[in-house]
């Protein structure tokens, strides 16, 4: 069945746990989506874990359409978020929408993500006014690295805490159906979530949320160097394509691959034929 507002909706209100995870490509967007996956984010986290760079504000809205459009070709059931990257929301209120509408439009999603709380309200607003559905982000918003002079929990002072729970209101107020929490504490995000009418999706935010959401790269354990506290493995894909690449390459060098089996039979009278009229291979300088 489709994963929808309404049903996601619904899973809050029945205790049902959310689950959703990060895709940027059609093929694991498949995956995930027969696996029961109940929400795909094209997160622009695409641009760490694709394109290379060491945050996610040089991600464009051409890369996020390109890839959100991937992800709804393979994702059936799977209710499709896609990420407004930086600089896409923040400039004008006309021009999120625009830009929203575009993510909807060519990339097929079935809702838009944006960090940010009051200062992005006007924009939720104009957005869900175009009957796109919006997710909000509060916490760590990685967007706002510069800000915050790097990937750093918030929430841990009274300030703060009070400052991520008065947002959380607003943003449900302005339309939000849906809300991320990342790197908060987790008996904030229990809080949020319980004052909430409308489902909270953690990462780094424990476990009473609504549900969850990881970026797959690192539930795979195909990422290396620093993983954050809140990232769980569970499965070392990137040993097995290591192992596979290796012995791919061992087997192509020693003649191994391809064998008999992975080859195309044909008559032998064809041969023959082909031999007879084939040119000779030329050895003079």
């Amino acid at each position: 069945m489709k994963n929808t507002v309404l049903t996601l909706t619904e899973q809050k209100r029945t205790g049902e746990k959310i689950t959703m995870l990060t895709a940027y490509d059609y093929t694991t967007a498949k995956i995930m989506d027969e696996c029961g996956i109940n929400t795909i984010l094209v997160g622009d986290s695409l641009g760490m874990v694709m394109l290379g760079y060491d945050t996610t504000l040089p991600v464009t809205m051409d890369d996020m359409v390109h890839h959100t459009a991937a992800v709804s070709r393979g994702a059936k059931d799977a209710f499709v978020v896609a990420d407004m990257p930086f600089m896409s929301y923040q400039v004008s209120v006309s021009e999120a929408v625009a830009n929203a509408g575009r993510l909807v439009k060519e990339g097929g999603a079935n809702a838009v993500k944006l960090e940010g709380g009051a200062s992005v309200c006007e924009q939720i607003r104009a957005i869900v006014d175009a009957s796109i559905p919006v997710v909000a982000h509060l916490g760590l918003t990685p967007q706002s690295v510069n800000a915050f002079g790097g990937f750093k929990v918030q929430g841990k002072n009274v300030d703060s805490a009070y400052r991520i729970l008065e947002d959380a209101f607003k943003i449900q107020e302005a339309g939000a159906f849906m809300l991320v929490l990342e790197g908060i504490p987790a008996k904030l995000a229990k809080i949020i979530t319980e004052r909430l009418e409308i489902p909270t999706i953690g990462i780094g935010a424990g476990k009473d949320c609504d549900g969850q959401v990881l970026v797959y790269q690192d539930m795979l354990g195909m990422t290396t160097g620093h993983t954050a506290k809140f990232v769980k493995k569970f499965a070392e894909a990137g040993e097995v394509m290591r192992k596979g690449i290796n012995d791919y390459i061992n087997e192509t060098r020693s003649g191994e691959f391809p064998a008999i089996e992975h080859t195309y039979a044909v008559d032998e009278s064809v041969i023959e034929e082909v031999e007879a009229h084939a040119p000779a291979h030329d050895t003079e300088e």
